[in-house]
């Protein structure tokens, strides 16, 4: 999918939603990639996030072709400064929401004051329709009364809120977090699967989605689309059981996003056809101890397009 085409998806969305309350500037494409950025988080065997890792630890691979890292920041680079932080929360408000959703107002806003390093937070509440707003740290309490003042109601519109904040997040610069929480799957969108999950792999942003799914039918599927979504971008799914350990998962979230490094490459790829373009970050080798490591990156992007003469 070209990346023209994405940004089309991205107008529907953000157009076709109902009753959605804020309408984004719209951004403008370049026709080439100047730097491709990635987000990256290193686990070792015993489950540990691991923070000591510099620009030679790690290792590039565009399409099977090895990169040059330019640009790193992590924890070991202290002088660095990290680029900004932006932080996105999708909520859902729907009617099967009822029983849980106090529980699930007060982790979140415990998460978001956590994570003061954010230089703003977007909240996308959804049901039938599609809400969202976007705050500064200076405006935390406004943000607390808004997720605190919804009452569940009406259906599932998961995939058209998700393309609506990455309308929002398309022109943002930096590092973009989208935690999403649901209890269910998709049943009012004017999107579709497909297309929230070409949206996804052309945006730069990662997700954590948390997948409150209780024993219905057919929610075994919902997990796997939900799994994808955050595992495409380099995050990743909790599907707990119960509300209860959502205090738990928000800080778990809050802990990786410090723990992540970021960093950047000028591809040697100077094809201009918006083809999708496979990434595969590897360590080095250079540390016995990790080996058997997990790393969590993006799996992709879609590279830049230029039209051709008729």
């Amino acid at each position: 999918m070209h990346l023209t085409i994405a940004r089309s998806l991205l107008m529907t969305a953000a157009l076709f939603a109902a009753g959605t309350s804020a309408a984004w500037a719209q951004p403008t494409f370049t026709s080439g990639v100047d730097l491709v950025r990635f987000g990256v988080t290193v686990v070792d065997r015993d489950g540990n996030f691991v923070t000591d890792l510099v620009r030679e630890d790690f290792e590039v691979y565009e399409e099977g072709v090895k990169q040059t890292v330019s640009y790193f920041v992590g924890a070991s680079t202290p002088d660095a400064s990290p680029p900004p932080l932006h932080l996105g929360l999708l909520f859902d408000t729907s009617a099967s929401m009822q029983v849980d959703l106090r529980l699930a107002r007060t982790a979140a806003i415990k998460f978001l004051n956590t994570v003061r390093q954010a230089e703003d937070m977007t909240l996308v509440d959804f049901d039938t329709e599609v809400r969202v707003a976007r705050y500064r740290q200076a405006d935390f309490p406004r943000l607390v009364e808004r997720i605190r003042g919804q009452r569940p109601r009406g259906w599932t519109a998961l995939y058209d809120a998700l393309g609506v904040y990455l309308d929002g997040a398309y022109a943002q610069d930096g590092q973009k977090i989208l935690v999403l929480y649901t209890d269910g799957g998709d049943t009012r969108s004017q999107l579709s699967y497909r297309d929230a999950l070409d949206l996804v792999k052309a945006s730069d942003v990662t997700i954590y989605a948390i997948g409150f799914l209780k024993s219905r039918p057919g929610n075994a599927g919902v997990m796997r689309r939900i799994r994808v979504l955050a595992e495409t971008t380099g995050g990743k799914v909790f599907l707990p059981l119960t509300a209860d350990p959502l205090d738990e998962i928000y800080g778990e979230i809050a802990d990786e996003i410090l723990a992540r490094y970021s960093f950047g490459y000028a591809s040697t790829d100077q094809r201009t056809d918006g083809a999708w373009r496979e990434v595969e970050v590897k360590l080095s080798g250079t540390r016995p101890e990790l080996r058997g490591a997990t790393i969590r990156a993006r799996t992709g992007y879609f590279g830049p397009y230029l039209p051709t003469e008729p």
